[in-house]
């Protein structure tokens, strides 16, 4: 089975009240831990690779590695760029095999916006790619996207309608109330997602597909984990699960989930290391993670998107 785009995936997915998983990757183990969840619980996947990863593990590498999940678990698979800066990265992912390419253009005027993302949308649809557009701008840092509070801002919903007709996208990325990276809300803090945003978004461009980023729950047990094998990591508290359910069962056909994948992993390894000072194969380390990644997906398959058993 060749690479999918994500049209048919999202069809379903804001058919049957779930949304699609995009994970992110950034070497074999995580690509294999996440394609192996995704296997076990019968459920679409998208594979998804910012621009850091891309520069960390080499372009033609994350191919032959999606190439081989692909032929191992036999899964619908779409590979996606995540936010891409300008055409140029976006052209080469496209012209390098991706199925799928996020233009951010949120930094940008609006009107600039639309330029850019027409721009690469034209080239991608001429080649059988798929295109994601953002409007609104989250907080937060992930890789070489870093947005402070004061610059966040929401989608206005007023300006959906104009911006899917005149760029083309395919799925639309906005700004509710999530942030990248793990430090979203402090202790004590309410997360909130502002489901009026999303519900209005939904009226004005129905069953268009909506995405969510900074969608990570930073979860717990996995902190402490770090925490107690020598990290560092300082309370924070990412958006509830529940309202990420919630989000799934409306417009939202696909959350991004890469810091808890981080998170978890790490806490792997580390308790791993701490317990057996004296190992120094890196298959019996990356093993644990691995492992720890193929639990995290499946609970968020289960639990969260809702995708489990569409297959």
């Amino acid at each position: 089975m060749p690479l999918v785009t994500t049209k048919e995936m999202f069809k379903n997915a804001y058919k049957g009240g779930y949304a699609i998983g995009a994970f992110n990757v950034n070497n074999m183990e995580i690509v294999q831990g996440i394609t192996t969840a995704a296997m076990l619980e019968k459920s679409p996947v998208i594979l998804q690779v910012s621009a850091g990863a891309r520069k960390y593990a080499k372009h033609a590498y994350l191919m032959k590695l999606v190439e081989a999940a692909i032929i191992d678990t036999d899964l619908p698979i779409a590979l996606h760029l995540d936010h891409g800066e300008d055409f140029e990265i976006c052209k080469a992912c496209i012209d390098g095999g991706f199925s799928s390419v996020m233009i951010d253009g949120s930094k940008y005027s609006f009107e600039e916006n639309i330029r850019i993302t027409k721009e690469v949308v034209d080239y991608a649809h001429a080649r059988g790619v798929v295109v994601e557009g953002e409007l609104g701008k989250l907080a937060g840092i992930e890789d070489d996207v870093n947005v402070s509070e004061a610059d966040a801002q929401f989608t206005n919903p007023k300006e959906v309608e104009e911006f899917v007709a005149r760029t083309g996208v395919d799925s639309l990325a906005i700004a509710i109330g999530t942030s990248h990276g793990a430090y979203k809300f402090k202790p004590g803090q309410k997360p909130q997602l502002r489901f009026d945003i999303l519900e209005e978004i939904q009226k004005r461009i129905p069953e268009f597909p909506i995405v969510l980023h900074g969608a990570s729950s930073v979860p717990q047990q996995h902190v402490a984990t770090i925490n107690k094998f020598g990290g560092q990591m300082p309370d924070a508290i990412g958006v509830p699960e529940e309202m990420l359910r919630q989000a799934a069962k409306m417009a939202v056909c696909k959350i991004n989930i890469d810091s808890d994948l981080r998170i978890a992993m790490t806490a792997s390894v580390r308790k791993h290391l701490w317990e057996n000072p004296t190992h120094f194969d890196p298959r019996q380390f990356l093993k644990d993670g691995r492992d720890e990644i193929v639990e995290m997906v499946r609970h968020k398959i289960k639990n969260v998107l809702g995708s489990s058993n569409v297959l």
